[in-house]
């Protein structure tokens, strides 16, 4: 039997006539006619009875809307119960990362989501082999480094929620003669060695913005994925780096960074997500968790 029709006829229970049902359900009276009608052979016995200019339930009717009455607090009951569930985090979140997200963001990202509801699952992605956007069918949550915000990431439909701006300084060995500076221009890098990184990374752009300020082309003479490889071939000095200001070892092992002055010298990090999944509450306490570990880390390095 169908659930409306079942309402309809508790609706004749309670309101005692047809007319009454029909301008409370704000239909016509041979509409809810109708209805009572298609109960009945769904029921296969009289539900109603004439009584006077209108009609009565029969027993089998008074019966039957007293299961109508059952059935609409459970309804009542089971939504009740759903609406408590999707507005309140709970159960598993898939994250990945690139490796520097992963050390900046996830040891306090967990502490944060501690007592919640939520279970983070996490991993990370070599940025040089992925496509991160690729990565969202398979991640409720993906955080993803760009030379700026990707227009493909929207026009692919993902939801972009913007983490941090995070600078790429210049990277040298301590007793390196530039090591004294307080920042560093493109003009006072040229003819130098360079440890690199593959090639269409954001810290490799850096690299094409000083070509194209100077006019001089760059020596890049090795390039590493681990930036902690290259951190460590600085340090011997075996050439200059490009590397990100919040996760580098400065003054550990012989390194020294600078910031990097008359070119843009950053990267934009983001959470990317398919717009459904942001409508998970889950998702959602886990993104704002992580919005806020991305303010804390900047606010540690002194970040606007």
């Amino acid at each position: 039997m169908d659930v409306r029709r079942l309402g309809v006829l508790r609706e004749l229970s309670e309101r005692g006539s047809v007319g009454a049902v029909a301008d409370a359900m704000r239909v016509t009276s041979s509409a809810v006619s109708q209805q009572l009608k298609v109960l009945e052979r769904e029921a296969g016995v009289p539900l109603v009875e004439p009584a006077g200019r209108g009609v009565a339930l029969t027993s089998a009717g008074r019966e039957l809307a007293r299961v109508a009455t059952d059935l609409a607090v459970a309804i009542e009951h089971a939504e009740a119960r759903w609406r408590t569930f999707v507005q309140q985090p709970a159960g598993d979140v898939t994250l990945t990362t690139f490796p520097t997200g992963g050390e900046m963001f996830l040891p306090g990202l967990l502490r944060r989501l501690e007592g919640a509801a939520v279970t983070l699952v996490c991993t990370d992605q070599d940025s040089a082999l992925v496509d991160f956007a690729d990565l969202t069918p398979d991640h409720d949550v993906v955080v993803a480094d760009s030379a700026t915000t990707s227009a493909s990431w929207h026009d692919r439909g993902l939801r972009v929620v913007p983490l941090m701006t995070e600078p790429l300084d210049v990277a040298l060995p301590e007793d390196h003669r530039l090591a004294g500076r307080a920042t560093l221009s493109p003009r006072d890098v040229v003819g130098e060695d360079w440890i690199g990184v593959p090639t269409d990374l954001p810290f490799d752009r850096i690299l094409e913005q000083i070509v194209a300020s100077t006019g001089e082309r760059v020596r890049v003479r090795h390039r590493f994925h681990d930036n902690s490889i290259v951190e460590a071939m600085v340090a011997a000095g075996h050439g200059l780096g490009i590397l990100p200001r919040f996760t580098t070892r400065d003054h550990v092992n012989g390194l020294v960074t600078r910031p990097l002055v008359g070119i843009r010298a950053s990267r934009q990090v983001s959470a990317l997500l398919r717009p459904d999944l942001f409508e998970r509450p889950s998702v959602r306490l886990v993104v704002q968790a992580l919005r806020e570990e991305a303010r804390a880390v900047a606010d540690s390095h002194g970040a606007v």
